[in-house]
């Protein structure tokens, strides 16, 4: 584990960031948040919607849709925070901006915790400014029951840098401001935003798959409706 200037020890209740396109958000990005929060004991989550993903198609419908959606879906849940951050920015949505956004507003010593599926940080190296992202953050990596994180699995530069920085226990997380990488089981839920898009084009129920009231947002403003169904979650 790393014992450079990140790692400053204290005993600060993490805050938890959490990004993607939410186009729309769903059950599995609300109960992945929900256990992650009572599993590291984080003090929120925030919910960072993307105005221009730079990995992926950009998002079917406008980022104040997407914002209003993330919002009726989490408000009733005390834990969740709407970040508008990102969908404020113009160009790119780079975690890394936001992330030092964050630590600028909150201080140096407040644990911040980046979660992320494991997909997602196979690729890590394809995002900007990638090594800064654990100067910053902590990484919490969700995958399924009875997987392990190989590192063998991992681009050479990030498999070095994760079997330095990775942790076992949530204490760390706890007790560092930022530079571990813990890997957690979550419940899979097999819902993907690709497949309710999907379903509402060719005019099926998604009933379930989401909160009702984003259900009743997405009927209202007639959203989903001619869109390609192939793009990313």
């Amino acid at each position: 584990m790393s014992s450079s200037a990140d790692s400053s020890e204290g005993s600060t209740t993490p805050v938890g960031v959490f990004g993607g396109t939410f186009d729309p958000i769903h059950f599995a990005h609300l109960r992945l948040a929900e256990e992650l929060a009572d599993r590291l004991g984080l003090t929120c989550v925030r919910f960072v919607p993307a105005r221009v993903p730079p990995h992926r198609a950009s998002p079917s419908v406008t980022a104040e849709h997407r914002l209003a959606m993330v919002d009726l879906a989490i408000r009733d849940n005390p834990r969740f925070v709407l970040d508008a951050r990102e969908c404020k920015r113009h160009g790119p949505s780079y975690t890394v901006d936001t992330l030092r956004e964050l630590r600028a507003e909150l201080g140096d010593d407040v644990p911040l915790v980046l979660l992320m599926g494991v997909d997602a940080y196979n690729a890590l190296i394809t995002w900007s400014r990638w090594t800064q992202l654990f100067e910053l953050a902590h990484i919490v990596i969700a995958h399924r029951p009875g997987y392990v994180l190989d590192t063998a699995d991992l681009p050479q530069e990030l498999a070095a840098r994760t079997q330095e920085r990775r942790v076992d226990r949530i204490e760390p997380l706890h007790k560092r401001a930022s530079g571990c990488v813990l890997s957690v089981d979550s419940t899979p839920l097999d819902i993907s935003a690709t497949g309710i898009r999907a379903l509402l084009r060719a005019g099926h129920s998604v009933r379930y798959l989401l909160p009702a009231q984003v259900l009743d947002y997405i009927d209202s403003h007639h959203l989903y409706k001619d869109v390609d169904a192939g793009r990313g979650d």
